[in-house]
């Protein structure tokens, strides 16, 4: 079932490019759609060309979600964690997962594309969208990160 966030912001880098595509071709069998920041092929670039406008997308509320995958996670997760409000969580598991959305309220799920399998990434995806924000003693720690304390 897909809510109101039915676009999503996604983008990689040049690592990540195979990935993105499968998850676009998974989910968007499932009713999602994508806005696509790049990159479009396996040509070596800078992470930061994607991940800074992505970030700025989600950030001023265009998209509710975004997804971020380069090789492995990091680069682009430091990038978009640069954005107030934006809480990017590299996610390689599916405890890591649904952690990211019930304790941090994460709103950029990012993708280690060398490290776990397509399948994975499409599972994450779907179990990030569906967890929901546990609130309560963690909204005052989120609310610190935004520096609302």
């Amino acid at each position: 079932m897909v809510d109101s966030f039915k676009q999503i912001a996604i983008g990689c880098d040049h690592a990540g490019f195979v990935t993105k595509e499968y998850i676009k071709l998974n989910l968007e069998q499932s009713g999602y759609s994508f806005a696509d920041f790049g990159t479009f092929s396996e040509i070596s670039m800078d992470y930061p060309d994607t991940a800074h406008p992505l970030a700025k997308a989600v950030q001023s509320g265009e998209y509710t979600y975004g997804i971020l995958i380069c090789g492995s996670g990091n680069g682009v997760a430091i990038v978009a964690n640069k954005y107030k409000g934006i809480r990017a969580a590299i996610c390689w598991n599916e405890e890591i997962t649904r952690l990211a959305r019930l304790h941090n309220d994460a709103n950029v799920i990012v993708l280690p594309a060398r490290f776990i399998t397509q399948d994975e990434a499409v599972q994450f995806i779907r179990l990030f969208l569906a967890t929901k924000f546990e609130g309560g003693r963690h909204q005052q720690r989120v609310d610190k990160i935004l520096n609302i304390l």
